[in-house]
């Protein structure tokens, strides 16, 4: 991946309703569960609005009994009834909501599953142009924001509705002048939160943006720490975290803002409904075309009419940010990926180790007119030791990956013991090679584990005549816990360490052929040393592919490919090279006299 960077992630024009089917059509496991809590919200709700027609009955009755006497059993009839019906709503509500954590948990749980199973799928460009964080901040915060907004949105929606529905309809019952008052007022808070959505949701897409490109430049901050303190890059870094957290400040302070203006303007509007209702009640009561009951009824329903209107607009700002969160989360989802294999059989038993490129050429998928290798072709027979070399940019680490085939070729092929890896599933050629990069990459987990990594039937023995080789042995045995030791931050290795960690796996693997990118670029001399012997006993009889740079390092192999601007120059051993007196002699004798 020669002169490749990562970009930053461009935002797209968002759309509610896409991102929002997208999301429950995802679901559609556990849209009975899904439907079944709704139900319950919506009968929850209902059964409440049953109530203040019982109240005013129980007003008109006292009223009544003013004249003469208390009606009392009348009073515990309906009290007994308000009991039941309030009761029945709740156990509704509580199992409304036990439902609905579930699914959300659930949902939660498969989405992140499908996201790292997606980055197994996705091409290895693709990484090349998206920052690590911004992944990350897809499977933690925005997975996290639409289980957040989900769980405490749709139900409150349904609730909501069948409670405006429910109210309205009580209140032309009870009386119809009454209730246009309040239906006057409850429009004008309906189009007043329209107009708020509206004006919001870019800013609920642009926070979560912002959001995943802070989280990604934290990322790469924080590899490369030790580079930036080196070089006193301390207020640059600053100030690019200040640019953007200032950005996540913004966003997050606008659409907050915005959606903070709901609950008050509609508590404003609902007031006011409200004193609309009460003078028009009394109006109607001292003409005595309504009963005191009614207006009792009446100021129960109108705060319940109301309520449903402020609900749903809390309710829509939460759903403006599972929208822009789910929006990101299946644009991943939905990157192409690579091809699938399932039809791919062909396998290489009794591996040999015999590799030929025929007239490869290859360029990046996002820019096919640069073409990077133009046309390599090499033989290369079973055991032999092969080193790449060439200055930066020539195409080295591009032509590993195209035999490893986290790239396909633009033209020509590679077979290996004479079948095309194209005609072999991407797994099956991987389990051909062993790998020791340039990068050194272990994971939090003992010693042992990260030396056995998804390696079957090593013996204890055999793991630790692989460190002894490598001269780790007594290192790793000086340990705390030895083998049992857990690696973390806190752990004391040094960079070199842990490569020498990388080789040990590589012999541990015993693979029939092998990739060295650079093995030993992190080892002092005497290490090098070390750990050239223990190589060449690992390179024995195996096929295996040096990437160098120290040429001293690759003196010993059977061919030197030498590539420049993507092609072979040169090919050869060392002697044939050096007598050769060209492009690789010249590169070999600059080493020495920068080193003198």
């Amino acid at each position: 991946m020669q002169g490749r960077g990562r970009g930053r992630v461009q935002e797209k024009p968002h759309n509610l309703k896409k991102a929002l089917g997208d999301l429950l059509n995802y679901s559609q496991k556990e849209i009975a569960i899904f439907v079944i809590a709704l139900i319950l919200a919506a009968g929850g709700a209902v059964l409440t609005i049953i109530g203040p027609r019982q109240i005013s009955k129980i007003t008109d009755i006292i009223t009544a009994g003013l004249m003469t006497s208390i009606d009392m059993e009348g009073i515990a009839r309906v009290g007994f009834l308000l009991v039941g019906l309030y009761t029945l709503s709740g156990l509704m509500t509580f199992l409304q909501h036990y439902l609905m954590a579930g699914f959300n948990q659930r949902m939660s749980k498969r989405m992140r599953k499908d996201i790292v199973a997606k980055i197994n799928r996705l091409p290895l460009s693709y990484f090349n142009f998206h920052e690590h964080g911004d992944v990350l901040s897809r499977v933690t915060n925005d997975v996290d924001t639409i289980g957040f907004s989900l769980s405490n949105s749709l139900a409150t929606i349904v609730s909501a509705v069948a409670q405006f529905v429910g109210c309205l309809i009580m209140m032309v019952i009870t009386n119809w002048i009454m209730a246009g008052t309040s239906v006057i007022s409850t429009i004008l808070a309906m189009i007043l939160m329209m107009f708020i959505i509206a004006k919001s949701q870019r800013y609920f897409v642009a926070r979560q943006h912002n959001l995943g490109s802070l989280n990604g430049y934290i990322e790469e901050m924080y590899t490369g720490h030790d580079i930036i303190r080196i070089s006193n890059a301390d207020s640059q870094v600053k100030q690019k975290f200040d640019e953007l957290n200032g950005k996540v400040k913004d966003a997050n302070f606008k659409s907050q803002f915005l959606g903070g203006l709901m609950q008050p303007l509609m508590g404003f509007i609902g007031n006011f409904g409200y004193v609309a209702v009460c003078v028009v009640g009394a109006a109607l009561a001292m003409n005595g075309t309504i009963t005191f009951g009614v207006i009792t009824a009446f100021m129960i329903y109108v705060r319940q009419f109301q309520s449903p209107v402020q609900q749903i607009g809390q309710a829509m700002t939460n759903l403006q940010s599972a929208a822009a969160a789910a929006e990101r989360v299946f644009e991943f989802l939905n990157e192409p990926e690579m091809d699938t294999e399932d039809e791919k059989e062909q396998k290489i038993q009794d591996v040999r180790g015999e590799v030929e490129f025929r007239h490869v050429k290859f360029a990046y998928p996002d820019k096919p007119e640069e073409t990077i290798i133009k046309d390599f072709s090499a033989h290369v027979m079973p055991g032999q030791k092969v080193a790449i070399v060439g200055p930066t940019g020539a195409g080295k680490t591009t032509l590993v990956n195209l035999l490893m085939r986290f790239y396909e070729t633009t033209g020509g092929d590679i077979l290996i013991d004479g079948v095309n890896i194209r005609d072999m599933k991407r797994s099956e050629v991987h389990d051909q090679f062993g790998m020791v990069l340039q990068d050194t990459w272990l994971f939090e987990g003992t010693v042992k584990q990260n030396l056995l990594y998804n390696t079957k039937d090593v013996t204890d023995e055999q793991m630790k005549a692989a460190c002894k080789a490598c001269g780790i042995h007594s290192f790793i045995k000086a340990l705390p816990q030895g083998y049992d030791t857990v690696l973390s931050d806190n752990t004391a290795i040094s960079a070199g360490q842990k490569q020498l960690m990388t080789i040990a796996r590589a012999m541990i693997q015993n693979s029939p052929m092998l990739i060295l990118d650079e093995a030993t670029s992190s080892v002092d001399t005497r290490t090098e040393l070390l750990t050239q012997r223990a190589m060449d006993q690992l390179t024995e009889h195996r096929t295996s592919f040096v990437i160098a740079h120290r040429l001293s390092t690759i003196r010993n192999a059977d061919i030197i490919l030498v590539l420049r601007d993507g092609d072979i120059v040169e090919q050869g051993s060392h002697e044939q090279l050096m007598e050769k007196g060209g492009f690789y002699a010249t590169l070999y004798n600059s080493q020495f006299e920068q080193a003198a």
